[in-house]
């Protein structure tokens, strides 16, 4: 018998601007896999938010357990710098019914980052010390306070500095995202240095970046010596990459690859849900948004999207995602 090392690691799921929502959420969940998910940032500038805002962000907060469909829970991220402000948000979310609050330090959207959030604390420690630490003083042990960062802003010179400064100021959990922001998603992601961050901490850290597979979960565990670790792109790029690593670490053995047939039926389903909504043409370009995602790696996936990405009618576009053998000729490579 095989005895795996890696069988009791955690798995979360990302949240990504504009990209995750809670439909996303619920598909990418359906499946055994993830332990838990975070939302869209709530980006808090200097005043406390009405409730309708949250909602937006978490739908889920309307319902107890604040969980998808599925029961894995969801946790809400607030993006912000002034202490106070993320404080009396905090208060806000917990009033709401949140069940954990993430702080995201990581983000490296340049417009982001011009406003003073995300990322561009990590050139100031302190900083981030003080907004952990005040969110955390306003929910005095209700709820836990996690925080992601990056390994820095320019470069990783203070990345141990920062992760400290979330420890000190009260964070339960830290996810570290193995690039600076100036590096953004170009590869490959540093594991190690996420392992020289997590011998200077004593709470859970979790490796993010750049696992795109299960060779690739293996490594960055390996690594960054962490348990857990957190998908974002990837899951999207393969819905089944969360249940593949599952499988894995409870049987030892490994399931079939992700084919075009499942991804498809992923954007059929998503494009039912997200019609309920939003107009055919907004759809479209979610759909396509992700099926994008889907090119990463994935010859096959790329080559459908080369076909379907002049459509603009949503049916055509769902009613071509699984074509005849013929109608894919022409794309082939010569």
């Amino acid at each position: 018998m095989v005895v795996n090392l890696l069988h009791k690691g955690k798995i979360g799921l990302a949240p990504m601007e504009g990209v995750i929502d809670a439909l996303t959420r619920d598909l990418l969940t359906r499946q055994a896999g993830f332990d838990w998910t975070v939302t869209e940032f709530v980006r808090v500038v200097d005043t406390r938010l009405p409730p309708r805002v949250f909602y937006k962000h978490c739908p889920e907060l309307t319902e107890r357990p604040v969980a998808t469909p599925n029961g894995v829970p969801v946790h809400l991220q607030l993006l912000g710098s002034d202490p106070r402000a993320l404080a009396e948000n905090a208060r806000q979310a917990l009033a709401l019914g949140a069940i954990s609050l993430d702080l995201n330090f990581g983000c490296p959207a340049k417009l982001v980052n011009r406003h003073d959030g995300g990322a561009s604390l990590l050139r100031q420690p302190d900083r981030v010390y003080q907004a952990v630490k005040a969110v955390a003083e306003a929910l005095d042990g209700a709820i836990p306070v996690t925080a992601k960062i990056r390994l820095g802003f320019a470069n990783r010179r203070l990345a141990v500095t920062c992760a400290q400064a979330t420890e000190a100021g009260g964070a339960a959990r830290l996810v570290v995202h193995g690039r600076t922001r100036d590096e953004g998603y170009r590869p490959p992601a540093h594991w190690e240095w996420i392992g020289k961050v997590r011998h200077h901490l004593s709470i859970p850290v979790v490796a993010n970046g750049d696992i795109w597979t299960l060779e690739d979960y293996w490594k960055a565990r390996t690594l960054s010596g962490c348990c857990d670790v957190m998908l974002g792109r990837s899951a999207l790029a393969d819905p089944w990459l969360a249940p593949r690593i599952r499988y894995w670490q409870q049987t030892g053995e490994r399931l079939a690859e992700t084919t075009w047939e499942m991804r498809a039926s992923v954007l059929q389903e998503y494009a039912a849900l997200q019609r309920q909504h939003l107009p055919d043409r907004v759809v479209v370009s979610l759909v396509k948004q992700w099926l994008a995602q889907m090119r990463q790696g994935n010859a096959e996936a790329d080559q459908h999207f080369q076909r379907l990405k002049r459509l603009t009618d949503l049916d055509a576009l769902l009613g071509s995602l699984t074509p005849s053998a013929s109608s894919l000729a022409a794309y082939e490579p010569a």
